[in-house]
Parts: structure tokens; sequence; C-alpha cells
């Protein structure tokens, strides 16, 4: 990952802190906000619901009832206690800038879902598709605003933040839990695909700008450095 560099003292003290902030970050935060403005404009006050977007999320609720034993586990991973149990879990280990970072990123989701829900309006599945939609789940809404998903914006925004915490390989296990979710909320019958993929957007830009704030770890740090 390139990053920026600071010059004369500012350097020396990023290199002692173990800190450095990415152009990837940079890049996420226009990436995402890019999607979720694509998003909204195809959607709209009206809630737009496009033929594409229709058999897309069709299909996907469509995927046989004999995957919710596993589907549905792993659908949570977006629930809003996610935030919280990975900051317990940075904070034992002493990953205090990631711990900071994923309250941060609760209350960011909290904030900004419902922002970009006065803007755009869309019902669930259940009503802008209708009787077509399988609904999974007891706790899964069939009507309320739909736009953007909340649990895409947290899980896109936690992985966000926790990639560069992680090495080498681990580094894409993040992101295959955010695509799972984003299925997974879609075959529930929660969620249209538009829904999910801009919530993700959001989340990824959250967590863009939160890397770039707070700092994330240099690849050169020192042992025990956080």
């Amino acid at each position: 990952m390139s990053s920026w560099t600071w010059p004369g003292r500012g350097a020396r003290r990023v290199a002692r802190l173990g800190v450095t902030r990415r152009r990837a970050d940079a890049l996420m935060v226009g990436g995402g906000l890019a999607v979720l403005a694509v998003g909204m404009a195809v959607v709209g006050e009206s809630g737009h619901l496009p033929a594409w977007e229709r058999r897309l999320t069709l299909d996907i609720n469509g995927l046989p009832d004999g995957l919710s034993p596993v589907m549905w586990p792993l659908g949570q991973l977006g629930v809003l206690a996610a935030g919280p149990a990975v900051a317990v879990v940075a904070a034992c280990t002493r990953r205090w800038r990631l711990a900071l970072a994923a309250l941060v990123v609760t209350v960011a989701k909290l904030v900004t879902e419902p922002l970009v829900k006065d803007v755009v309006s869309r019902q669930r599945p259940a009503v802008s598709i209708g009787s077509q939609i399988h609904v999974r789940g007891a706790s899964v809404e069939v009507t309320g605003e739909s736009f953007v998903s909340g649990h895409a914006v947290l899980v896109a925004a936690l992985a966000g933040i926790i990639t560069p915490y992680l090495p080498g390989r681990w580094k894409a296990l993040p992101w295959t839990l955010v695509v799972i979710v984003l299925v997974v909320r879609v075959y529930v019958g929660a969620h249209n695909v538009l829904d999910v993929v801009s919530g993700a957007g959001l989340g990824a830009a959250i967590a863009g700008v939160l890397n770039l704030v707070l700092g994330v770890p240099s690849p050169w740090r020192k042992r025990g450095a956080r």
C-alpha cells in the first residue's frame, strides 16, 4: 500500500508511533461515496426499482431454503453489537486505535444511515417487489425504509478499519465476510441489491475517513506498536 510521508520531524514522529496514512484510504472514501451517490441517483425519492435490480434481487432471494441454517448466522455479523464487540477484542489485545475506530464506526452508522433515508425512500422488498419475495426469519422486517442497509454500512466500515491490522492473505477475510452479509440480507428478504451495495459504499467511506484521521499501522512499525 502506498502512503503519504511527512517531512522532517513529522516523519520521524510518525515512524516512531508506527502510524501511517494511506492513499488507498483516500481512494476508499472517494469510491465508497461514488457507489453511494450512484445508488441514490438510481433509487431517488420515488424509490425506483430498476428491472435488472428486481431480477437480481429475486435470483438471490430465490436461492434454496436449505441454505438458511448457514446464511442466517453469517448475516448477524452486521448487527449493531458487532462494533462494540470488535472494540472489546481490540482493547483486550491493546490495539487502542482500532478499539476507538470500532466505536466511532458504530456511532457513524447510526448517524449517517438516517441521513441517507431522509433523501432516498424505498420500501423493503416485500413491498417494493411484492409477494414473490421469500421472507426468512421472524426478525426480518417486511415494511419500512430499505435504502440503505444498516447491516451493510456497519460490516463494510468494520472491514475497512480491521483490514490494515491483518497480515498477508488474512486481509481478504473481512471483505469476504462483507460480500456474504450483503448476499444474506438479500437472501432473507430484508433488502434489494442496491440497498446493500450502496450501504457497503457508505461503510467503506466511513472506514476510509477514520483510517485517515486516526492512522493505521505502518508496515515498518516496531514490535508492540499499536
